[in-house]
């Protein structure tokens, strides 16, 4: 079982919201309204832990050791929204998200492949790291910018949790894992090709509630995540790279083989799922 080891190692590295946040360093005058307004909205979307936890124990059922690893995983990223809160909550109180305005997000998401499901996380890790890279570049508040950088932090050891569970999964389910790891990288390292942000958060999950059926759909304002990174944190072509290139080199590792491009993990993809669909991989 990978839960314990991964308990230790997470724990260690806990950063506490009292003692490790500066918040005696708070400088009102590098806040601005706008930025503010961005910490709410950040601060709501990482409450979606809470339904992404809910779908994980309900697809996983027969997985109880990543089941409890979603122990950890639900804690830290619910302390996430929680210190955006409490930032708000010390400097600008009139923005704390209301309880209603954070059960808006809690809907449920439609059963999927527990490997494509886990695969699209560890993406979704790896871009929200970069995300909060960004964000703590892009604000000039002192103390929010250490809470984003912490926040990148954790997504990084979560990120690379996730990665110990794709390799135990290879092991286990060999080639059907590959074709699902694959097939989700793809479209993960393909957001130059779509007009919105390849995030979790931002995919549609419950085909009844369509189009209300993402995190960010259900936010007070719907159009932010876009905003955010194209006008403010400018997630731009050089940053985006950035992603594509940590979720090739880390496909590298896990398939044993080495993806420059897209395209290339693409062909892997044909490759490795021709077989499984009953054909050949020259079809």
């Amino acid at each position: 079982m990978l839960y314990p080891e991964l308990f230790k190692q997470l724990e260690s590295v806990r950063w506490d919201m009292d003692k490790d946040i500066p918040w005696d360093q708070f400088d009102a005058s590098q806040l601005s309204d706008e930025q503010a307004q961005t910490i709410k909205m950040n601060a709501i979307t990482e409450w979606a832990a809470l339904p992404a936890t809910e779908m994980f124990l309900r697809d996983n059922r027969d997985d109880s050791d990543f089941s409890a690893f979603m122990s950890i995983w639900f804690f830290e990223e619910q302390k996430h929204s929680l210190v955006l809160m409490e930032y708000l909550r010390r400097f600008r109180p009139e923005l704390v998200p209301t309880e209603e305005e954070l059960h808006e997000i809690r809907f449920d998401f439609d059963p999927a492949p527990a490997l494509e499901t886990l695969m699209l996380h560890f993406c979704g890790e790896i871009r929200l790291n970069h995300w909060y890279r960004r964000a703590a570049e892009w604000h000039t508040e002192p103390v929010i910018k250490q809470i984003y950088t912490t926040l990148s932090q954790d997504e990084a050891r979560h990120g690379g949790a996730y990665l110990r569970y794709m390799k135990r999964a290879i092991g286990k389910f060999g080639n059907e894992a590959r074709a699902a790891f694959a097939k989700v990288g793809v479209l993960m390292a393909s957001a130059r090709r779509t007009a919105q942000a390849l995030h979790p958060t931002n995919l549609h999950v419950n085909k009844n509630l369509f189009p209300r059926d993402t995190i960010q759909s259900r936010l007070p304002n719907p159009e932010w995540l876009e905003h955010w990174l194209d006008k403010q944190i400018a997630f731009d072509a050089a940053w985006e790279t950035k992603v594509v290139d940590r979720i090739l080199h880390n496909m590298s590792l896990l398939m044993d083989r080495s993806f420059k491009s897209v395209q290339e993990l693409n062909r892997f993809r044909k490759e490795i799922s021709a077989p499984l669909a009953g054909g050949s991989p020259a079809a």
